[in-house]
């Protein structure tokens, strides 16, 4: 037998890999599409019908939810981290740190998915996650510059980042296309409560293991592969 020669036994497996592979990039563009627009609570089902696929399929390509929105938002959390890098490569520490947390606040205003993501952590994302640790100690670095340079309040802890992202996310998601630009004033109004002198003293910031048991909890659940559905 000539080792050269296609087998004719499976004569639709290559086209079925295609198959798949198109399927796997409708379902995550059609996930784009929902998730920007209704958040991360949109269920899987109204992904695939985004898609046009069965729910079968779309459970063979993403057997969890998080492992979909690993796929879908990579490049946004890409996007995060490098929005810290050129904060540092600003020499003026206070701007690096203001216009960081205006980009990151309008990422999340122009996608509610991002917006959530922002507020929630997904242990199985491995890549996903690493990019977050990476973004966070750039940042921990420009919240020591500020302080640094006396612009920042000294009790100023990194979990208010995390707070902010947090109110933010549920302005963006209750005003919506009514009053779109309403985050603005409300980063504007943090910002200005974040700058040196303070003018007052805060509360005691949560506990960091608090924080990420909260993110933990907000995440969405991860649906069961063998939810019924037909494949397409």
């Amino acid at each position: 037998m000539n080792p050269g020669a296609q087998h004719t036994d499976d004569p639709a497996a290559q086209p079925l890999r295609s198959d798949a592979e198109r399927n796997r990039e409708r379902i995550i563009a059609a996930a784009r599409t929902v998730f920007r627009r209704d958040g991360l609570n949109a269920s899987m089902a109204s992904v695939a019908r985004e898609a046009g696929v069965g729910i079968a399929t779309m459970f063979r390509r993403f057997p969890t939810k998080e492992e979909l929105v690993a796929a879908v938002f990579s490049d946004r959390m890409d996007a995060y981290a490098d929005a810290v890098t050129v904060a540092l490569d600003n020499p003026d520490p206070w701007q690096g740190l203001t216009g960081f947390i205006e980009t990151v606040c309008a990422m999340q205003a122009a996608d509610y998915g991002f917006a959530d993501v922002l507020t929630m952590t997904f242990p199985t994302a491995k890549a996903l996650e690493k990019r977050r640790d990476e973004a966070y100690e750039s940042y921990v670095q420009l919240i020591n510059r500020a302080k640094a340079a006396g612009r920042l309040r000294e009790d100023f802890d990194p979990s208010d980042l995390v707070l902010l992202h947090m109110a933010n996310a549920g302005v963006v998601n209750a005003c919506g296309d009514v009053a779109p630009d309403a985050w603005r004033r409300v980063v504007a109004l943090m910002i200005q409560s974040f700058e040196a002198p303070a003018r007052g003293p805060l509360p005691d910031s949560p506990e960091h293991s608090a924080l990420y048991k909260a993110m933990l909890r907000a995440s969405p659940a991860s649906i069961p592969a063998a939810e019924p559905g037909k494949s397409t």
